[in-house]
C-alpha cells in the first residue's frame, strides 16, 4: 500500500514527523494531537465535511488532518497481459487538496497536515483516524442510493472505529 507522510502545508507549524521511528534511546517523537479527521474524494458531500472538520478542529483548538483515499490504480493491459499502475503525482494531488480546501474554510491558524493513502477508503480512514488518536472522523453522506442498500463508507465506519464518525450532508 502506498501511504505518503503527512505534509504540513505552507506558512504553517511543521512539526516532527508523527509517523517517524524514534532514534534508539531517544523518547518517542510527538504525534499529532488528536486531529480532527476528515476524509475529502472531491464530492460535494465531503466538500461539507471538510468545512465542518475544519470548523470542529478551530473550535477544538485540534490540528485538521485531511485524508484522501484512492482506489489502487492497476490494471492489465488488455494486447500483452503487462500490469499497468498509472503514477500520481502527489505534488499535483497536493496542490489540488490544498485550493479545495482554500475554497471551502479560511484555513488561517489552523494547523493542517494532508495524507494520501490508496486502498478501502473505509478501512484507510479508519486506520488514519486510529493511527492518529483521533477526536473525531467526518466524512461526507454518500450520494448514491445504492449505498444505502449494499453499504458504504459510513456505515462501515460507524460499526467499526473507534473515535465518533460525523457524516455530513
Amino acid at each position: 500500500m502506498d501511504q505518503a507522510e503527512p505534509q504540513p502545508l505552507p506558512g504553517h507549524r511543521a512539526g516532527p514527523d508523527p509517523r517517524s521511528e524514534p532514534p534508539a534511546g531517544d523518547s518517542p517523537l510527538l504525534e499529532l494531537d488528536h486531529p480532527v479527521v476528515a476524509g475529502y474524494d472531491g464530492s460535494r458531500a465531503s466538500r461539507h465535511a471538510l468545512a465542518y472538520a475544519a470548523g470542529m478542529a478551530r473550535r477544538l483548538g485540534r490540528p485538521l488532518l485531511l485524508a484522501y483515499i484512492t482506489s489502487p490504480s492497476i490494471f492489465c493491459e488488455p494486447l500483452s497481459g503487462q500490469v499497468i499502475a498509472p503514477a500520481r503525482d502527489p505534488e499535483e494531488t497536493h496542490r489540488w487538496l490544498l485550493a479545495e480546501l482554500d475554497e471551502v474554510c479560511d484555513r488561517e491558524g489552523l494547523d493542517v497536515r494532508i495524507v494520501t493513502r490508496q486502498g478501502s477508503p473505509a478501512r484507510e480512514l479508519a486506520a488514519a483516524a486510529d493511527e492518529f488518536s483521533a477526536d473525531a472522523l467526518v466524512i461526507g453522506a454518500p450520494a448514491r442510493v445504492w449505498h444505502h442498500v449494499a453499504g458504504s463508507v459510513p456505515g462501515w465506519l460507524a460499526r467499526h472505529e473507534h473515535c465518533p464518525v460525523i457524516v455530513v450532508p
